[in-house]
């Protein structure tokens, strides 16, 4: 068998062995999109990882039954790094119509999120994450995006048996300009 030969049915080897892989994770995302809750609390990292994801994934989605199913009566909401002022105790409903107001001017919204950390006791889980929001607006000026970059502090509580989240804080990253959409 020639070098090449061998080299070439390698590479298709690999290539199919990697689409397969790529296949099954995206199969099992799927699965995991299900933006329903499980019946049980869970203070595992990967439960609460999934409940901070459905949030923004529910924002993303503009579905904001599921929000306030996340969300308890009341949140802590601190965006002061993003506009001043001061940390406020809001109900969700608040959150949840500022948000309607403020979204619907975007053609899309993407929150993506990583590196979790976390720290439980028996009713009480503290999140950090990195948190990158990218904000999608058509128009002839071509300036489409306007990224805000920063991490995210958040608790959750249990309440009535459901871990819902009881505060919010976003620290914009310092450095990172600020898009403008034109």
């Amino acid at each position: 068998m020639k070098p090449t030969i061998y080299y070439d049915t390698m590479r298709k080897s690999v290539f199919l062995i990697l689409f397969a892989f790529i296949t099954m994770q995206c199969k099992e995302t799927d699965k995991k999109q299900n933006l329903k809750f499980k019946k049980e609390v869970s203070m595992d990292n990967q439960h609460i990882t999934e409940i901070v994801n459905k949030l923004f994934i529910s924002v993303d989605n503009r579905d904001w039954e599921n929000v306030k199913l996340i969300f308890s009566d009341t949140v802590l909401l601190d965006y002061t790094s993003m506009a001043g002022g001061q940390p406020a105790t809001l109900k969700s409903s608040q959150i949840i119509d500022s948000w309607k107001s403020i979204l619907p001017g975007f053609d899309k919204t993407h929150h993506q999120l990583g590196n979790y950390i976390f720290e439980a006791d028996s009713d009480l889980v503290k999140v950090f994450c990195y948190g990158t929001a990218t904000h999608y607006l058509a128009n002839e000026s071509k300036n489409n995006i306007w990224t805000v970059v920063g991490s995210y502090d958040l608790e959750l509580k249990i309440i009535n048996n459901t871990l819902r989240i009881t505060k919010m804080k976003f620290d914009r990253s310092k450095g990172i300009k600020k898009q403008a959409l034109l």
